[in-house]
Parts: structure tokens; C-alpha cells; sequence
């Protein structure tokens, strides 16, 4: 059975939850569209969370990996079109660091785009009644760190496909903020059930035909 690694970060700037871990932990070891899914939590850290991540892609050999994170302020689940190469933190992580206007990886390229099919996942969640868009920018914190070194990682291995995708906070949160959006936990684990099928999905099409989608 072909492993689907999805990852949520450990809370940080103050917030008790962190949403992306709070529903990625309700999907370990769930079966998606025959696939069997394995969560890991990653630190708010910068290159520790790679860390983590790479360690966790060479143990289990996924056949797709889907990063997920917080984006406070946001009202729909965002799929991540690309990451920049630049750490360029507003705030600091949970280990005290903050970078200014440093490359993740030096020399590396200037960005690097997700192999998941972002507009046709997009679509899906829509079609189910889930807001969902496409979005330009993962910041320049450490989801936008972890966007660019999975694709970074995975640039040697393109049948393993991967991207990231951004949550609102829960609504347990956003008491805390008021005016802020948030997105219920069970709204955002469908999503995400979503994201991961027609990830799969679009995958097995492109096997049986051979050809590519856009």
C-alpha cells in the first residue's frame, strides 16, 4: 500500500493550538483513496523543521507529501502555488531565531513550484462547498522554509509529488481575535480528505494515460 506523509506544526506566536496539527493528527493512519496516511509534526523552527521532514520522507518513501499550516487571517483553505528561497521572519521561531533576508538554500533556486495539482484540488473542495482558492505566496516564515526545502528535497524524486496548503485558524482561536475568520475542524479535515484524493487521483490518471494536466 503506497504511504501519504502529511505534516502540521507544533503551536507558536503565542497561540495554544496550532489548527494545521490539531486536524492532520485525526488523519494518521486513515485510509484515502487506498493509500494509507502517516501525520508527523514538524517544529516551528527554522531548518529543524526540514529536519524532521526529510527524516520522516526517507523512512516512509511516501508517494505524495502535503505540509499543512496555520495562516491566521485567512477565511479559506489556501493551496500554495509556490515557495521562494528567503527566511525572512517577522516574528521569531519557537527556538528564538529570526532570520532576515537569508536563503534557505544558498545557491539554490530562486523558487520552486508545487507538484500537486493545485487548481483541479481547488475545484474539488469548492464543488464539496469548502472555500478554497489558490494562493501566490506561503510568506516568508517557516511554512514557506518547509514549501521550499520538501520541493528542494524532492527535485530528485519526481514521482513523488508534493505542495503545501495553508488553513484559517479554528474557531476556538479566533475568540482570541476578534474580527478574525476561522474555519471549523471538520470542515477543514474534509478539505484536506479532498485535497489528498484528487492529489491521488489526477496522479493514477496521468499513469494510466501517460499524458499531463495543467
Amino acid at each position: 500500500m503506497k504511504t501519504v506523509l502529511i505534516t502540521g506544526f507544533e503551536p507558536f506566536g503565542g497561540e495554544q493550538i496550532n489548527p494545521s496539527w490539531d486536524v492532520v493528527s485525526r488523519l494518521d493512519n486513515a485510509i484515502i483513496a487506498g493509500c494509507r496516511v502517516v501525520a508527523r509534526q514538524l517544529p516551528c523552527v527554522f531548518g529543524e523543521s526540514l529536519t524532521v521532514l526529510n527524516a520522516a520522507i526517507d523512512a516512509l518513501s511516501p508517494s505524495l507529501v502535503l505540509a499543512v499550516g496555520q495562516a491566521g487571517g485567512r477565511a479559506d483553505i489556501t493551496v500554495e502555488r509556490v515557495a521562494i528561497n528567503v527566511d525572512d521572519a517577522r516574528i521569531p521561531d519557537n527556538r528564538g531565531k529570526q532570520p532576515v533576508d537569508e536563503p534557505i538554500v544558498m545557491e539554490g533556486p530562486a523558487a520552486w513550484f508545487s507538484t500537486l495539482p493545485i487548481k483541479a484540488m481547488v475545484a474539488a473542495m469548492r464543488e464539496a462547498g469548502v472555500p478554497a482558492s489558490v494562493s501566490q505566496t506561503a510568506g516568508t516564515f517557516v511554512c514557506n522554509h518547509v514549501m521550499y526545502g520538501l520541493l528542494h528535497k524532492l527535485r530528485s524524486r519526481p514521482e513523488v509529488k508534493g505542495g503545501f496548503i495553508h488553513i484559517p485558524y479554528l474557531p476556538e482561536q479566533a475568540t482570541a481575535h476578534p474580527g478574525a475568520p476561522s474555519m471549523a475542524t471538520a470542515t477543514v479535515r474534509q478539505a484536506l480528505e479532498i485535497a489528498i484524493t484528487t492529489a491521488l487521483q489526477v496522479e493514477n490518471d496521468i499513469a494510466v494515460t501517460g499524458g499531463a494536466t495543467h
